[in-house]
Order: C-alpha cells, then sequence, then structure tokens
C-alpha cells in the first residue's frame, strides 16, 4: 500500500511539474505586455533629448499600432553586463515583465573585461528572467576592427551563442545600418561612439522585426 501510495504521488507531482510550466506561459501570453529594457547608453539616450531615442520611440511605435504594452526603460549610461546581473534580480522582481530587451556588452569591451564574463553575465541574465517568465531578445552589438580581428569575431559571436544556448530571440546588431552605412558619418555624435538622433530610427528598425514576433496579435 505504501507503495502504491508513493506510486500515485509521484506521477501526481510529475503531472503538475509538466503542466506548470505550460501554466505559467498561459499565464504571461495573457498578461498585458510589459517590455524591460536593460541596456546602456545606447539605450539611455546620451547626448539625445528626451524622447529622442530608439526606447521612446519603440513606445511610439507600439502606440501606432495599437498594441496595448508598457516599456519600462532600465538603461544606465555606462553600464556592464556585470552592473546589469547585480541590478536585474530587483528589476524583475518590481516590474514582472513579460519581456526583457538585453543590451548590454559594450562597456565591457572598452573596459577590456574578459568574453568569459562577460558571456556568462550575459546567460545568467538571461536565464534569470525566463525563469521570472519574460520572454528575452538579446540585443548584439559589435566592435570597431581596430581591436583586432580575433577580439573582435569572439566579441561578436558571444551574442548568437547566448541566444542558441538559452533559446533567447537574437537581434544580430543593433547599429546595422548606422555605423555600416553610407552616412555613417553624419549619425554619430561628435564622441564618434553614440548614434545621433536621426539614427535611432534605424535602431528600432533593427529591433522591431525580431521583438514583434514575441509580441500578441492585435
Amino acid at each position: 500500500m505504501v507503495n502504491r501510495r508513493h506510486f500515485i504521488l509521484t506521477g501526481t507531482v510529475a503531472g503538475f511539474a509538466g503542466y506548470w510550466p505550460v501554466a505559467q506561459a498561459q499565464a504571461a501570453a495573457s498578461r498585458k505586455p510589459l517590455i524591460l529594457v536593460v541596456g546602456d547608453s545606447l539605450s539611455a539616450e546620451y547626448g539625445l533629448k528626451r524622447g529622442e531615442g530608439w526606447v521612446p520611440l519603440l513606445e511610439k511605435r507600439l502606440a501606432e499600432q495599437k498594441i496595448a504594452a508598457t516599456v519600462v526603460n532600465a538603461s544606465i549610461s555606462g553600464d556592464t553586463t556585470a552592473g546589469g546581473r547585480a541590478r536585474l534580480a530587483a528589476l524583475l522582481s518590481q516590474h514582472k515583465p513579460t519581456h526583457l530587451l538585453l543590451e548590454l556588452g559594450g562597456n565591457d569591451a572598452l573596459r577590456g573585461l574578459s568574453l568569459s564574463s562577460t558571456e556568462d553575465n550575459l546567460t545568467q541574465m538571461t536565464k534569470a528572467a525566463q525563469a521570472a517568465g519574460a520572454q528575452v531578445v538579446i540585443v548584439g552589438i559589435q566592435v570597431p576592427p581596430n581591436y583586432g580581428s580575433d577580439y573582435t569575431r569572439r566579441f561578436e559571436a558571444i551574442f548568437a551563442k547566448v541566444a542558441s544556448s538559452t533559446k533567447a530571440a537574437l537581434v544580430p546588431f543593433l547599429l546595422k545600418g548606422v555605423v555600416d552605412g553610407p552616412e555613417a558619418a553624419t549619425l554619430f555624435q561628435p564622441d564618434r561612439i553614440h548614434p545621433t538622433a536621426a539614427a535611432q530610427p534605424r535602431m528600432l528598425d533593427n529591433v522591431w522585426p525580431v521583438l514583434r514576433k514575441l509580441l500578441p496579435s492585435k
């Protein structure tokens, strides 16, 4: 009798264990989307007027397409993946996002931080957000060729590797069409690092197709 009860209990627990992720996903899908953006100066409107950055433009596009969603921009200029990882738990608890746009890593390269640390931080942040019920979009960035071809290649590969290992969505390069386009010289502020207001719609256009697939239909 004990063994039979144990078998029934085990089967019941296993059944609930299999059901729980499905129920969690269904509950998240029924919620109004809340998109949390955790990034650095590229997402924090550095050197721009309020409302000119690609994140505020995302809010406008959602409204224009009549997609009921809230956007919370928790980006901080100068932030690294370690900094983002340190503050992510509190952000997840406070905002309970359905989606996370993770745009970090550029400052890791500027500071010469190890690639393995950058990869680990992005991986752990992605897993933490997924465990909290959020769908994650990894927003990739690249470094200039003066960093050396080997470093440039290995750094670029981090974002795709993290997205693949965690089954997260991927924006390969936030600055595609900005840094590598014919108008590149006019699309950056005098520091040659931060894009101008004119570049922000292009940045949004790089993110939008990937994010849109994860949002509910109208």
